[in-house]
């Protein structure tokens, strides 16, 4: 087969396109996977920003977790589960009656949790960029790391909150002990060297690209050139972050106050995983490694679990489709409560840490929810949505239509902007979200 080129009529070779194209579709994930340049804390004025988003994959128990409808605002009524968090039910706010417009499909939709990118299972679904990847993309360069993606209970490569703007996936990290050598351990002398290697063959990998790209432009129409400019200038962009990648491969980790963890082996122990893996987003936020994490706890991939000793009685997964047998749903009550309590503790953690004139969680967004509204029914509506801390006005329930729901994405656009990312739209956002303030 050849394609013509409409202005010379020359004919350009399918196989040169397609090694074009698998260029461009490997530019993304070697974008958001690159490191960046040492940033210097002594020229902000303010303390950093920073989020972490945590989706639960099979959500709660509505009647446990939501406040009642006619409770809202600040007065509200602490629910059952929201009871677990009293002592810090001012550093938070319990959202009900949001989700993502046009997300569905049950389990499939925890993939869209931070890209809100519609009909998951539909075929040839792509997913589009997540917040977290949206936000390293503009202001990863300032740390380390410019992002985490975390996981408890993750099968390698089997399923992310985090997605690049090329749809692909990546995956989590499962182990505390990986994350914390991540982030305090450095590599040998050896191990630099090659690093620096590899950023080198990078290099010279983007100045190839960059010189056979430009051939490309003699030899095309004029929308394929626009097309290549604004690919010659993503590999500009690329360059660049390399360069700074290889600045940080000098620059001293930070001291590590806390031991390395030792790994829970057994999938049972799910909780103790998920409270290592708040630790570990804790001690990168508090040594400014990153600014930016999302934890994926798939609890789908789980089995009969362990909580405060009890062993309940089916897999985590059976157990979330309950059918409304009084066993199940006791067991679900216990684990549901469990994470209340570790998400509790979470806020208290960030809060208790001191930041110049106020605590880590003044500066940090908390984001947890699910893509499920009712696992047992799998629908993707009404979602449990907390959102803690990062400066705002918080100890209220934000309460809207349970059957004609508000579009989550909105709070992503507040994210953004809070994180000094000029933005006004996110996804299927339409604005800023309603009844949030900064305090």
């Amino acid at each position: 087969m050849k394609t013509v080129n409409i202005i010379s009529n020359r004919a350009m070779s399918r196989k040169t396109l397609l090694q074009g194209a698998g260029v461009l579709l490997g530019l993304p994930l070697l974008d958001a996977m690159s490191p960046a340049i040492a940033f210097d804390k002594s020229a902000e004025k303010n303390p950093p920003k920073r989020f972490i988003g945590i989706c639960n994959n099979l959500g709660l128990l509505p009647e446990y977790f939501f406040p009642d409808a006619a409770s809202t605002g600040r007065g509200y009524k602490l629910s059952p589960y929201l009871e677990h968090m009293a002592h810090v039910r001012d550093d938070f706010s319990v959202m009900s009656g949001v989700w993502h417009p046009d997300v569905d499909a049950g389990h499939p939709a925890d993939i869209c949790f931070l890209t809100a990118a519609p009909h998951p299972s539909s075929g040839g679904f792509r997913n589009t960029i997540s917040l977290d990847q949206y936000m390293a993309e503009r202001i990863g360069h300032q740390t380390r790391f410019p992002s985490l993606t975390l996981g408890v209970n993750v099968s390698r490569g089997s399923t992310s909150l985090s997605w690049t703007a090329g749809g692909v996936m990546i995956p989590c990290d499962v182990l505390p002990s990986v994350v914390f050598q991540k982030l305090f351990l450095g590599g040998s002398p050896e191990e630099r060297k090659e690093q620096a290697r590899r950023l080198a063959l990078g290099q010279s990998i983007m100045d190839t690209v960059a010189d056979e790209t430009k051939r490309l432009q003699r030899e095309v129409g004029t929308r394929d050139r626009e097309r290549l400019d604004q690919y010659l200038t993503g590999v500009r962009d690329l360059e660049k972050r390399m360069l700074q990648s290889a600045a940080w491969e000098n620059k001293p980790r930070p001291v590590a106050k806390d031991k390395m963890p030792l790994d829970p082996k057994d999938p049972k122990e799910y909780m103790d995983k998920v409270r290592l893996m708040y630790d570990m987003a804790r001690m990168a936020f508090e040594t400014d490694s990153t600014r930016n994490i999302t934890l994926m706890l798939d609890s789908v991939n789980s089995p009969a679990i362990q909580v405060e000793g009890h062993a309940v009685s089916d897999g985590y997964h059976n157990l979330s489709h309950h059918g409304r047998n009084k066993e199940k749903m006791g067991d679900l009550e216990r684990i549901d409560r469990e994470h209340m309590k570790l998400l509790g503790n979470l806020i208290a953690d960030l809060k208790s840490r001191k930041e110049n004139s106020g605590t880590l969680l003044d500066h940090t967004m908390v984001l947890y929810g699910s893509n499920m509204g009712n696992a047992n029914t799998h629908v993707t509506t009404n979602l449990p949505v907390i959102f803690a801390g990062g400066g705002f006005k918080h100890g209220q329930h934000l309460a809207f239509d349970r059957e004609r729901n508000y579009p989550l994405p909105n709070l992503f656009v507040n994210v953004l902007q809070r994180m000094g990312i000029e933005s006004d739209k996110f996804a299927t956002s339409t604005g800023t979200f309603r009844g949030l303030d900064l305090a």
